[in-house]
């Protein structure tokens, strides 16, 4: 019998990429995301992507969404309590769920501490992309037909007019050199809108570029109705 588990999930490619591998893998069974939402902004933690789209892409995918609410410049111990309540709720809710999975690739440091947060409430990470070479998994994420959008740049590592770019070949080859070419030491994030794993593209316009702290600058993607 499949086990099940949580998917953490951005929003952005890598995590598209990680719930890709699990729902090929037939050891588990995805039974929800799992989101860090800033109230207030109502936007994605670090990506700055409205809620109404991150709630877009949970039907997209099909799958149920669990939010972890946190305040503007919360604390990292206010987020730890948020995350933990709402995997201890999901855990109440799904007998035999005990693993979380996350994107991430090679940054030891951040997946200690993920393993170290969950070993605190009896869970523990799964880690699919773990060390795969970032070159090719961003070539491969491209050649799959993933479409996404630079919702977020750090300034400090890449250009500004990066912002609100389509993350395709093209981007790839532009990138300048010692950018990972997945973003993985936080250059820039992204907005999955469609893959094979979406059950239809999220629809969406680019909006404002906007600058926060002199430094992130944000393509506000906005929600498309649709009748």
């Amino acid at each position: 019998m499949a086990e099940p588990v949580l998917m953490a999930w951005s929003g952005g490619k890598d995590s598209a990429l990680a719930l890709q591998e699990v729902l090929r893998d037939q050891r588990y069974r995805v039974v929800a995301l799992v989101t860090t939402v800033t109230t207030g902004y109502e936007r994605i933690s670090m990506h700055g992507v409205r809620r109404t789209l991150l709630h877009r892409q949970a039907r997209a995918l099909g799958l149920r969404l669990d939010e972890v609410l946190i305040s503007p410049h919360a604390s990292n111990e206010e987020y730890e309590r948020q995350m933990a309540a709402t995997l201890t709720a999901a855990r109440a809710r799904c007998a035999g769920l005990d693993a979380v999975v996350f994107g991430d690739l090679f940054l030891a440091d951040i997946r200690a501490y993920r393993e170290r947060m969950l070993a605190r409430i009896g869970m523990r990470g799964l880690f699919p992309l773990w060390l795969r070479d970032t070159r090719e998994l961003a070539a491969d994420c491209v050649r799959q037909g993933y479409k996404a959008v630079l919702a977020c740049v750090d300034s400090r590592a890449l250009p500004a007019a990066f912002a609100g770019r389509e993350f395709d070949t093209a981007l790839l080859g532009d990138l300048p050199p010692g950018i990972d070419p997945c973003g993985e030491n936080g250059e820039f994030h992204t907005f999955v809108y469609a893959g094979p794993i979406l059950h239809a593209p999220v629809p969406h316009r680019r909006g404002a570029i906007v600058v926060r702290e002199d430094r992130f600058v944000y393509c506000d993607l906005e929600e498309i109705p649709t009748s």
